[in-house]
């Protein structure tokens, strides 16, 4: 029994003295350690990644108030009569009564130009008749003389001239560019500030933009809707408003 128990420990030297087994548990050792490293780095990389996804989608609002730099008046009349001499001949007293209308209140005759023309013909009790429709346009940056004119258009109507539907003002604001870029750093910052209170919410903070996306802009009458027509005339004043959705990384 005691030669069994002397020769135990020097077979054990033996082995761990043994260059082969050396390398071997050398290998193994590191490789257990890769091991361990790696799934650790593993589930870290995991957390880090579920931590970068999280994310809050909000929308932001910007709206401001703006005035029209552009008028345009499509004035469409017309006369009836038994032959076509006599209702172009009334038609051409129409023109002459629209231009004076727009000369005495300051309009450069080069703001209003003939857009078009035609004739039809039809048989009352079997009387031919003509009818001589004309349209004419004004065009002008001059908003104040605009409404003016809106404002005096049934002086027209008192001169004889009748006019059909489709005659009323329109208003355009032409400088949508100029704003747009405000416009959206305002969205912009208001979707930041309801994505601020999100997170202040779930107890988290926001961090830089992940996407944004512009929505359309948005012109419509400042005081509700109106538009032109017969009688009826457009407003000046507009509201432009815009929407941006932007997603935020949340920390």
């Amino acid at each position: 029994m005691s030669d069994l128990t002397a020769e135990t420990p020097a077979s054990a030297s033996r082995f761990w003295r043994d260059p082969a087994n050396q390398r071997w548990l050398a290998s193994a050792t590191v490789l257990a350690i890769g091991l361990v490293a790696g799934g650790y780095l593993l589930g870290n990389g995991l957390v880090r990644a579920r931590d970068a996804d999280r994310s809050v989608t909000v929308r932001g609002l910007a709206e401001r108030d703006v005035t029209a730099d552009l008028a345009t008046w499509t004035i469409a009349y017309s006369a009836t009569a038994g032959d076509l001499a006599t209702a172009q001949a009334s038609v051409d007293r129409d023109s002459a009564s629209i231009r004076a209308f727009f000369r005495e209140l300051g309009f450069p005759a080069d703001d209003l130009q003939p857009t078009g023309a035609n004739v039809s013909q039809f048989s009352d009790n079997g009387v031919q008749r003509f009818t001589v429709h004309q349209r004419m346009s004004l065009r002008t940056t001059d908003i104040k003389r605009a409404q003016a004119a809106v404002r005096r258009q049934f002086e027209l109507v008192r001169r004889g001239v009748v006019l059909e539907e489709g005659s009323g003002m329109a208003f355009t604001f032409t400088r949508l560019n100029a704003i747009k870029p405000a416009m959206v750093a305002a969205a912009t910052k208001d979707a930041r500030a309801s994505a601020e209170q999100f997170a202040k919410d779930s107890g988290t903070s926001v961090g830089e933009i992940k996407s944004a996306t512009q929505g359309y802009f948005e012109v419509t009458a400042r005081d509700g809707d109106s538009g032109a027509g017969w009688g009826v005339s457009d407003t000046p004043y507009k509201k432009v408003r815009v929407v941006t959705t932007v997603d935020f990384y949340l920390r």
